[in-house]
């Protein structure tokens, strides 16, 4: 079973490309824009530090960029997942291309992180894609990107954030806000990825995703595979969107509640569910319905 058929996103997908009013901000590396199947995407660069587009495209930064806007803009028929082509793609870069990274998830500082969340959301972003692994906070820093958090979800943001890949049992400040939807991998059975993080606030917050052999862009013309938290997150990133695409009005609580899903977890859950985009359409369509 692929990978968008693993979580319904098959059937949503046909449905609908996106909307360009829907928003998503990819706080990560530089994309390489020039790619042929990212061509008619509507990508733009928010200012910082860092340049939106990719310098040198064998970069790690520039890599994971491109892989990650692949499965969320690439054009529908490529190699890519391309979830939601139709939707505007915000690029917000917090990897630097001219650091060499061992791993496939690069890392940022609380800082960094906390910056670009509150550039994203001002620049009216309705979801923010976040792969990063995080840097071991202070406590200064920490708050200040609990803040950043607590100010998207004051605007109605809703942060999707990968769980990480150190194959560990427990949280981060990012996992552990109420407001963002952590994401662990699975493989194509639906089952915890062995690096992938889990821990409380996964299990009893976060959904799982394609995060094993998945296939998107790659900077030097052929499709990559690979796969880890980073993957696995913009599926959920892209379900949201083209949810919020369908169902304009719904508050940001609707689509984060029938994304999550309205059924209790076990307080002792450190595995997530598996994300069933079909099923939070059909429940976005009955609760919009009621609420008309």
């Amino acid at each position: 079973m692929g990978p968008l058929d693993l979580v319904n996103l098959t059937s949503l997908m046909q449905r609908t490309g996106g909307s360009a009013q829907v928003t998503i901000a990819l706080i990560d590396g530089p994309v390489d824009t020039s790619h042929p199947d990212l061509a008619d995407s509507s990508i733009h660069e928010i200012p910082g530090g860092l340049r939106g587009s990719c310098a040198r495209a064998s970069s790690t930064a520039c890599m994971h960029g491109t892989f990650v806007a692949g499965i969320l803009s690439a054009k529908r028929g490529s190699s890519a997942p391309a979830i939601c082509p139709g939707c505007t793609l915000l690029v917000r870069p917090i990897f630097s291309e001219a650091i060499n990274e061992n791993g496939d998830m690069p890392s940022a500082t609380p800082a960094e992180l906390a910056s670009a969340i509150v550039d994203t959301v001002k620049a009216g972003a309705r979801v923010i894609n976040l792969s990063a692994a995080l840097l071991q906070p202070s406590v200064l820093r920490a708050r200040e990107l609990g803040q950043a958090l607590d100010f998207a979800a004051e605007r109605g943001v809703i942060t999707v954030a990968a769980a990480g890949n150190q194959g560990m049992i427990g949280s981060s400040i990012i996992t552990r806000h109420p407001w963002v939807i952590p994401v662990a991998a699975c493989g194509s059975q639906g089952r915890p990825t062995p690096i992938s993080n889990l821990g409380n606030s996964i299990g009893r917050r976060g959904l799982s995703a394609p995060g094993e052999g998945v296939t998107s862009l790659g900077t030097d013309g052929n499709p990559r595979t690979f796969g880890g938290t980073s993957a696995a997150a913009p599926f959920v990133t892209g379900t949201i969107a083209l949810l919020w695409s369908e169902f304009p009005k719904a508050s940001a609580a609707r689509i984060k509640l029938a994304v999550t899903g309205s059924r209790s977890r076990s307080q002792a859950a450190i595995a997530p569910p598996l994300l069933d985009a079909w099923t939070a359409y059909e429940t976005l369509a009955r609760t919009e319905e009621r609420a008309a």
